[in-house]
């Protein structure tokens, strides 16, 4: 099913939704001590969401309850994009590409942001997707189809690397994002005589673990950098924003392609951040993304890291 880069652009999720984007955050590189390590946290800008696409399952009055407290839009969701960068044993290790420049306006700000720090984009030697979505992966190529970081290895989950190319996942998928597995099958095309793919439970790059967090998308994988007795774990989109995902975590999101196991993995991994005390940055998370999960009576809160 080919399609051009313009009805491709004409109809991802930003205009299919109907959305509106917001101009972008200038912000300047976050960076924080890992032990020996440094982690830089980096903004590629941000998405804007329709409430109804994110919470299709709860009322107006459920959505105003829960959000009017804190101050926030009850009709849309307006998520930072924070991607990770770890630099250790000569290694820079970038978790997610960003957006590019063919989703929403508001997003595929990695360039400047690595620019800002100093970085060129050759400097990457790996690079580990959370997962395939948009925001996450279609960052690898630019706005010629040029690859972004010519000389990285690139590390993906085997599930995940299959789901996005085996023929059966463009039939099933809803009209809508359709364009999500012919962006995704048109990026892996790029890149993929320098994947590796590995299972949950593999140590990636030296200290850094995927861990299994299934549901967002097949094979959705979180990151757990170990440096010492430090640790920092980069929880992709298993939690991504921090009222709702906190608050309940139990809500369905439509944001997620198994909505159920989505859920089932939220509350499991926020119960076990919340007794290890272990810092988390989220891709979605307000800009840096930083924090610890605090228990909050039957629930949870986004607390800032000590």
């Amino acid at each position: 099913m080919p399609l051009t880069r313009r009805e491709l652009l004409g109809s991802t999720l930003a205009l299919a939704l109907g959305t509106t984007v917001r101009p972008a955050r200038a912000a300047a590189p976050d960076r924080l001590a890992l032990g020996d390590a440094e982690v830089t946290i980096l903004s590629d800008g941000a998405l804007s969401l329709p409430m109804s696409f994110f919470l299709p399952d709860r009322t107006a009055e459920e959505i105003a309850a829960l959000l009017a407290p804190h101050g926030l839009p009850l009709d849309m969701v307006r998520p930072d994009c924070n991607l990770t960068l770890l630099r250790s044993q000569g290694r820079l290790v970038l978790f997610d590409a960003g957006a590019g420049p063919m989703f929403q306006d508001s997003a595929g700000k990695l360039a400047e942001s690595l620019a800002a720090a100093g970085i060129d984009p050759a400097e990457v030697t790996d690079l580990c997707f959370t997962h395939a979505h948009p925001d996450h992966l279609w960052g690898v190529v630019d706005d010629l189809d040029e690859p972004v970081f010519p000389n990285a290895r690139f590390w993906m989950n085997r599930l995940e690397w299959d789901f996005w190319r085996t023929p059966a996942t463009l039939d099933a998928m809803p009209e809508e994002r359709k364009s999500f597995v012919v962006g995704a099958r048109n990026r892996m095309q790029v890149i993929e005589d320098r994947v590796q793919l590995f299972d949950a439970g593999a140590e990636v790059v030296p200290g850094v673990e995927a861990v299994a967090s299934f549901g967002h998308t097949p094979g959705h994988t979180s990151f757990a950098i170990h440096r010492g007795s430090d640790s920092l774990l980069v929880v992709g989109d298993a939690i991504s924003n921090a009222v709702i995902s906190f608050e309940r975590p139990d809500w369905r999101s439509g944001s997620d392609q198994d909505q159920a196991q989505g859920a089932d993995t939220r509350v499991r991994l926020l119960d076990r951040l919340a007794g290890d005390r272990a810092r988390i940055v989220g891709f979605h998370l307000p800009y840096p993304g930083i924090g610890i999960v605090e228990r909050a009576g039957r629930a949870y809160r986004f607390g800032a890291s000590a």
